[in-house]
């Protein structure tokens, strides 16, 4: 249900990313918006497997065009302030990620379940869609054609600062996504926590995430970002571990903040270099952002195979190569 929509979203992500690059991308992200609408819609009114299966894989790489298509937008709206622009974007995510499971929480709440909750979501992403028309189009005569595009894109993932940037912000998100993936499985299994304890944990990094993510951007007027990410990463060099090891509650959920607070910034600040490695071509970004994608995600199945063997105690591990890299892969930028 999950990993073969995951799979076509990600096969088709780099395609739409390099025909954003042409004068076809408002149209990308407005069509996008639309499949999304309707991917929420069937997701809502599913009863069985293969409805519910049809309504993701369209959902899936509808997502792509519409969202990723819309922050190349904004990284072309203001070259010269990508990173902080990345910033704002991040933190409309973390917005997502704390306001996502208050909404579902308060649709259950008041009887009208998880399904008037998409629903709702599908009629909300109708008018959003259609704001794309907005969007300012590439020039006709400005923008490649699609096999050029092509090119470009493949000429772009062989570039060794390109490479680099791929490397750098996949080593991040090894605190983040996946570390996010496989918190809840750590406090429970591991800490011996229980569900309600572990749904705490979850949301106190969350919550500070946000709080993290606010922090940022007053923080980039002042600090280059290669300090940002070099001071955060040596910051968590102590105290992921020293969250893998407290003995307590009170403890773990205090590091569980700080490391929500310290790693604000691992996602956006590499992702607007990577732009700015790219100018004029933000769809060619986002179609190299996705091959990489494409090869990241083993990376969870990877660990997980590794926690069936050997714990996920000592899986969790694994995950203090995030700041590691950084402070590696930094300070060769």
């Amino acid at each position: 249900m999950l990993a073969v929509p995951g799979f076509i979203g990600s096969a088709l992500d780099p395609l739409l990313g390099v025909a954003g690059d042409t004068e076809r991308r408002r149209l990308l992200i407005l069509v996008g918006g639309l499949s999304f609408a309707l991917s929420a819609a069937l997701t809502a009114a599913a009863g069985g497997f293969w409805l519910l299966l049809a309504a993701l894989v369209v959902g899936n790489p509808a997502t792509g065009a519409f969202v990723s298509l819309a922050q190349a937008t904004l990284m072309d709206a203001d070259p010269p302030s990508r990173v902080r622009n990345m910033a704002r974007w991040t933190l409309a995510g973390s917005f997502g990620y704390v306001g996502g499971p208050l909404l579902l929480g308060a649709a259950v709440y008041f009887g009208i379940g998880w399904r008037g909750a998409i629903a709702a979501l599908a009629v909300a992403a109708v008018p959003l869609a259609l704001a794309a028309l907005r969007f300012p189009a590439p020039a006709p005569n400005g923008a490649p054609a699609l096999g050029e595009a092509i090119r470009d894109a493949l000429a772009a993932v062989c570039r060794r600062d390109v490479l680099h940037l791929l490397l750098l912000l996949e080593s991040a998100d090894l605190l983040l996504d996946v570390f996010h993936g496989f918190l809840a499985l750590y406090l429970v299994y591991a800490a011996r926590w229980t569900p309600a304890l572990a749904a705490l944990g979850v949301g106190v990094w969350t919550g500070a995430g946000l709080a993290g993510d606010w922090a940022l951007l007053p923080t980039l007027r002042r600090v280059r970002g290669e300090l940002v990410l070099r001071a955060t990463a040596l910051v968590s060099l102590g105290a992921y571990p020293g969250f893998l090891l407290a003995p307590g509650i009170a403890p773990k959920l205090v590091l569980l903040a700080a490391l929500g607070l310290l790693n604000s910034g691992w996602y956006a600040i590499p992702k607007g270099w990577l732009y700015d490695a790219l100018p004029g071509r933000s769809g060619t970004a986002v179609a190299v952002g996705g091959l990489g994608g494409i090869v990241a995600s083993f990376v969870p199945l990877l660990l997980g195979l590794l926690a069936g063997a050997a714990g996920i105690a000592a899986t969790m591990w694994v995950l203090l190569l995030a700041p590691v890299a950084l402070l590696a892969l930094t300070s060769r930028r």
